[in-house]
């Protein structure tokens, strides 16, 4: 059998009916737009994942040559800027399927497609590309990040497809943890399942103990039913409480369990400092448990940001402190959620979470982060987005004996040297500079101007500028804060759905989701060390098998 039109429809169908995917990853979340390489990435993933599961799809040629690529733009990463004869998205296909077969080199593509003449024409090729054009397409006209993403993908589908009992060209690169020369073989999905289901277990009896509701004595309905259903909500994207009460009766097997409104007038009695001290009383928990192992350090760089919840539009009469404006500065309005989070080599831990109410100076909530960060691990650095561009921050960390990383906003003065940066030719900079704190004080900082790879622009925007307390030394380190943005979509995937104005109710949600966010990034470390001796920064255990094995297999339920 071969792909058809019904097949593909078959497929995306499955898709828009998940409730952890979203395809096009870009149409979900900020972090992506239609030229994202990481988006892209994910949205091979999530087609591969479904692809393969319908029995006409049975060769990786084929999804090479149908895989949707029109919503792409490929032009950022397109180092040739004059007309050319081939397009870029008939060359990702072409190097896609070179890469699915393992070829090293031109020629045995160009003898494959010779072969195979219908497979051009699904390719979309007139004529196929002579072999001194593909290499030039590869070494000189693709950026790194293209092959390297071409790459990725190619291994993605190849799992994907040998998972589905597809007969695959070559034996992709499973990346499991190795124990050095001692190559052994690598957990298969049951080994990694049954070592989460107890450790989460486990996991979950130590952490959740942490939140209380502090209800009378002799309720009825057991206290831990509450967290199971707020689990459940978890589960289910855009799941409301009441809504995800009444599915939750049918799934869950305690004889009574919340109602909607329940759930929430409880919720409600808390206050923002007592959901603030669970959850730190909460993560401490899940720090003691990961710190038995001698991959978890609890020492290293944090990333400190603001996310924004959904934009808000009606009337915000009597919340103006708490709904306020977006980073944007458009018309809208949102909740926003400041946090701070373990990045780098280490398990990426949400330490702390904080509402932003009007009025809060940012170093109002940098300090109050990094202290309850400082209480829990050993910092050494901090990183923050250019938001955070505040002399007075940057002196305050600097008095914590902590480095940084900020970005700095390009005044006048970082414009006009951009600007000669580039008149020399010249892709990075460093120069000292003193910031005016007031009564005749300073900060002593460094900036580091650094040419961005293949940029938009063709002016002095080419260039970003950096403050460090240590010099440019630290300015690869600043790459571990995109750990963050990434954690905040699956966090968001985590929330239960409200049209509640409710500021505690919505804090507590944002903060719940940040717990199990953290439940699951410690869970992968505790199984990937149990079954491999080693710890990976890429989980092997899936978010969705450790929110399903705590509503479903834990003592939360």
């Amino acid at each position: 059998m071969v792909a058809s039109c019904d097949s593909q429809r078959s497929v995306f169908r499955r898709i828009a009916q998940q409730s952890y995917t979203e395809w096009p990853a870009y149409n979900s979340t900020p972090l992506y737009d239609r030229s994202s390489l990481g988006g892209l990435e994910e949205d091979i993933w999530a087609v591969a994942s479904t692809w393969f599961d319908n029995q006409a799809h049975n060769s990786v040629d084929e999804f090479a040559s149908h895989y949707p690529v029109a919503y792409f733009q490929f032009r950022p990463h397109d180092r040739y800027s004059g007309a050319t004869q081939y397009e870029m998205a008939q060359l990702f296909r072409l190097f896609l399927l070179k890469e699915l077969h393992g070829w090293t080199h031109e020629t045995p593509l160009l003898t494959y497609l010779s072969h195979h003449p219908d497979l051009g024409e699904q390719l979309g090729l007139e004529n196929v590309p002579d072999q001194s054009t593909l290499w030039r397409t590869w070494h000189e006209r693709f950026t790194a990040d293209l092959r390297e993403t071409i790459e990725a993908a190619a291994q993605t589908i190849l799992i994907k497809a040998e998972d589905a009992g597809v007969t695959v060209p070559r034996e992709p690169e499973r990346k499991f943890p190795s124990h050095g020369d001692d190559e052994e073989p690598a957990p298969d999905d049951q080994a990694i399942l049954n070592e989460a289901g107890s450790i989460t277990d486990h996991i979950s009896r130590i952490v959740f103990p942490a939140f209380s509701l502090k209800r009378d004595n002799g309720c009825e309905i057991h206290e831990n039913a509450y967290w199971d259903l707020q689990t459940h909500l978890g589960l289910r994207e855009r799941l409301a409480a009441n809504e995800g009460a009444r599915s939750f009766v049918y799934e869950s097997t305690r004889d009574r369990t919340p109602l909607g409104h329940a759930h929430r007038e409880h919720i409600r009695d808390l206050s923002i400092e007592q959901i603030r001290e669970m959850y730190r009383r909460a993560v401490n928990r899940l720090l003691d448990e990961v710190a038995e192992t001698k991959e978890f350090f609890r020492a290293g760089i944090v990333a400190i940001d603001i996310t924004e919840a959904d934009p808000f539009t009606g009337d915000r009469t009597g919340h103006e402190d708490e709904i306020i404006g977006t980073k944007e500065k458009t018309d809208e309005y949102a909740y926003q959620w400041a946090t701070v989070q373990l990045v780098g080599n280490a398990v990426p831990i949400v330490l702390d979470a904080r509402p932003v109410r009007k009025g809060e100076s940012r170093k109002e909530i940098v300090e109050d982060l990094l202290d309850s960060a400082q209480d829990a691990v050993h910092v050494d650095n901090v990183l923050m987005d250019r938001e955070f561009d505040s002399q007075h921050i940057l002196e305050m960390l600097s008095q914590r004996g902590l480095s940084y990383v900020v970005p700095k906003r390009m005044q006048t003065s970082e414009k006009a040297q951009a600007k000669r940066l580039l008149q020399r030719g010249q892709d990075r900079y460093e120069t000292d500079r003193k910031l005016h704190l007031g009564k005749n004080e300073w900060h002593e900082t460094t900036l580091i101007y650094r040419r961005k790879e293949d940029s938009e622009h063709n002016d002095h925007r080419q260039y970003s500028v950096f403050m460090s307390n240590h010099g440019g030394s630290f300015l690869t380190e600043y790459g571990y804060r995109w750990e963050i943005e990434s954690g905040y979509k699956s966090i968001k995937r985590f929330m239960a759905a409200t049209t509640s104005k409710d500021f505690g109710l919505r804090f507590f949600y944002f903060a719940f989701a940040c717990l199990l966010y953290s439940i699951w990034r410690a869970v992968d470390l505790l199984v990937q060390v149990e079954l491999t001796g080693e710890y990976e920064h890429s989980p092997i255990v899936t978010a969705d098998n450790t929110l399903t094995l705590l509503k479903k297999e834990t003592g939360i339920g």
